[in-house]
């Protein structure tokens, strides 16, 4: 909720138009990315274990590298790319149980897949 804040100020700051510092710049993006991250289709909310995968790699920052028009994209390669390789930590998430080995491969998962997106 912090992270959204802090973007949603900023960006209305930035809209007057003034040199923005790395700082700012930096916050906006990731702001902008976690806001492509909650968007879900109408009567088909993503799974509480989905929505805690995807929401730890965009408050970790770990979708920088991923433009915003692709991060839909992401997403998707994501999600299904941890149901088909690590669908323990999905079951762990699904419990309640954000271990450090469950944060250490979503973490691992995210900087891989993003990585095809630098540019």
């Amino acid at each position: 909720k912090l992270d959204q804040a802090q973007y949603r100020e900023l960006e209305a700051f930035a809209k007057f138009g003034s040199d923005l510092d790395a700082v700012t710049l930096n916050v906006i993006e990731k702001g902008k990315r976690n806001v492509e991250i909650l968007k879900q289709a109408q009567n088909d909310p993503f799974k509480v274990e989905d929505q805690i995968a995807i929401i730890y790699a965009g408050s970790k920052n770990l979708l920088r590298d991923v433009p915003v028009e692709k991060v839909k994209e992401f997403e998707r390669d994501y999600l299904e790319f941890l149901k088909a390789k690590h669908s323990d930590v999905l079951a762990s998430l699904k419990a309640g149980k954000l271990t450090d080995e469950v944060t250490d491969t979503l973490t691992t998962v995210a900087k891989e897949l993003s990585a095809k997106y630098r540019k």
